[in-house]
């Protein structure tokens, strides 16, 4: 039987083939056999490979029913893997090595990349650190400053629950079929504990929401629906800023201004 799989546009299967690349991210995350090792999106198996090496305990989870017989049969004779065809997006990754902290890995595809970090993040107090290769425009999101236009609500909520280190950029010719754009490795590592933490992280996330929406308003003008002028004026906020020039402290303070703790 051939182990040729077509990558599929739904799925957003552009799959990793440069051995250098995939030996560059294999000692990013230089994976130890006491680890709990989670990779979501394995595609052929290209980076389990490195993974496999460290001997550790490792889940794959991958969407695709057709890749599914090309893993069991690529690493059958490895009893450290388990094996499971399903949606990232709705994995219960708590659930997985509940003894111990999870190592996440995986090449995202771009249309699930920010929900499944938001799904992740929800289970920060589960992770260890996360490795993911995303489009560069996504891993420069994840890692921007106040006043740049790439800082928005991925930035602060992602710096919110984790330090993030941008690692390196990979050219498309890595992959096959080629994509379109740039991508980058990056690292998330779950702050333990949190260094800023809010009073509601739920109304933090809702708050950041609604401030975004309307980036180009002052927040005045986009939050008037949660916030009036005297209350933002009294977490040491202009009402007449923009959401792109607040750091995240300055989020959590708002936030916290409206939403007292109990």
């Amino acid at each position: 039987m051939s182990n040729e799989h077509r990558a599929r546009k739904r799925f957003g299967q552009n799959f990793l083939h440069d051995p250098n690349i995939i030996d560059r991210i294999g000692r990013a995350i230089s994976p130890r056999t006491s680890d709990a090792l989670v990779e979501i999106g394995p595609g052929q198996g290209a980076l389990t490979e490195q993974l496999v090496a460290s001997g550790a305990p490792l889940t794959l989870v991958e969407l695709d029913r057709d890749l599914i017989p090309i893993l069991q049969r690529k690493f059958s004779d490895q009893p450290q893997i388990t094996l499971f065809q399903g949606d990232a997006l709705k994995t219960d990754f708590a659930r997985l090595y509940p003894e111990q902290k999870l190592r996440v890995v995986g090449n995202l595809p771009y249309n699930i990349s920010t929900p499944l970090i938001f799904h992740l993040l929800a289970q920060h107090q589960r992770i260890k650190d996360m490795h993911f290769m995303l489009q560069k425009e996504v891993v420069d999101r994840l890692a921007a400053k106040p006043n740049t236009k790439a800082y928005g609500r991925l930035s602060v909520m992602t710096q919110y629950y984790c330090q993030v280190e941008s690692l390196f950029e990979v050219p498309p010719e890595a992959f096959s079929p080629r994509p379109k754009v740039t991508s980058a490795v990056v690292r998330l590592t779950p702050f333990d504990p949190l260094p800023c933490p809010a009073h509601s992280a739920e109304h933090l996330q809702v708050l950041v929401r609604d401030a975004f929406n309307q980036r180009r308003k002052t927040l005045r003008n986009a939050l008037k629906a949660v916030a009036n002028a005297e209350q933002i004026e009294a977490a040491g906020i202009n009402p007449g800023a923009r959401p792109e020039t607040l750091a995240l402290t300055d989020f959590v303070n708002l936030s916290n201004q409206l939403c007292p703790a109990d």
